[in-house]
């Protein structure tokens, strides 16, 4: 199972996946404004390259998002593609 916990502060934050205990990924943003945050990068350790875990990063992001009425510029040519490809998601652009 993958686990995403997400850190923040007033400029920045992260979505960090885990499998069972071990670091799977990394997306970064950075705020602009009160209302957008830029998806700036998205990485996957190797051992887990498309097992799904930048997916479930960026469906955290999209779950905070929605959650807290914020909207995303995925700057992030892995998170741009995956809003492309999932138009079910492109609420929170």
């Amino acid at each position: 199972m993958i686990d995403v916990k997400q850190n923040n502060d007033d400029k920045h934050g992260s979505f960090e996946a885990s499998v069972e205990g071990k670091k799977a990924g990394l997306m970064t943003y950075t705020w602009a404004g009160e209302e957008r945050f830029i998806i700036d990068h998205t990485e996957v350790e190797e051992e887990f390259n498309g097992k799904g875990v930048g997916k479930e990063m960026l469906l955290a992001a999209v779950d905070f998002a929605r959650k807290n009425n914020k909207k995303i510029i995925p700057l992030c040519p892995f998170a741009k593609a995956t809003f492309q490809k999932n138009p079910d998601l492109q609420d929170v652009l």
